[in-house]
């Protein structure tokens, strides 16, 4: 049971309470957020990003892959670049640039 773990809360919701806490300029990774609320439920935490009720509130662009690529996004793929890259964050060949300095964990 994760520490996250709430009854009331969907898993979808609990995804979303964790987007909040990402910053602007940061990114975290699915399988980092799976891990957050205690499992490994990765692609479980793909498909709450893809039903995101509301991408402008809930900033679901702020999840990419675990190598540092951007992966997929409800409004396309540019789209998600374009969204990180007015956050600060360089994304170059498909890959977010110097991931480590802008990767956010939840630890």
């Amino acid at each position: 049971m994760s520490s996250m773990s709430n009854t009331t809360l969907s898993f979808q919701e609990q995804c979303y309470v964790l987007l909040a806490q990402i910053p602007r300029g940061k990114v975290t990774t699915y399988q980092a957020m799976a891990h957050a609320l205690g499992c490994k439920a990765y692609r479980a935490v793909g498909r709450a990003m893809a039903t995101n009720p509301n991408p402008v509130v809930i900033p679901c662009h702020r999840v990419v892959k675990s190598d540092g690529r951007v992966g997929g996004y409800l409004g396309g793929e540019a789209r998600k670049i374009a969204l990180l890259e007015e956050e600060g964050i360089v994304i170059k060949e498909g890959k977010v640039e110097n991931f480590p300095h802008v990767f956010y964990d939840f630890l």
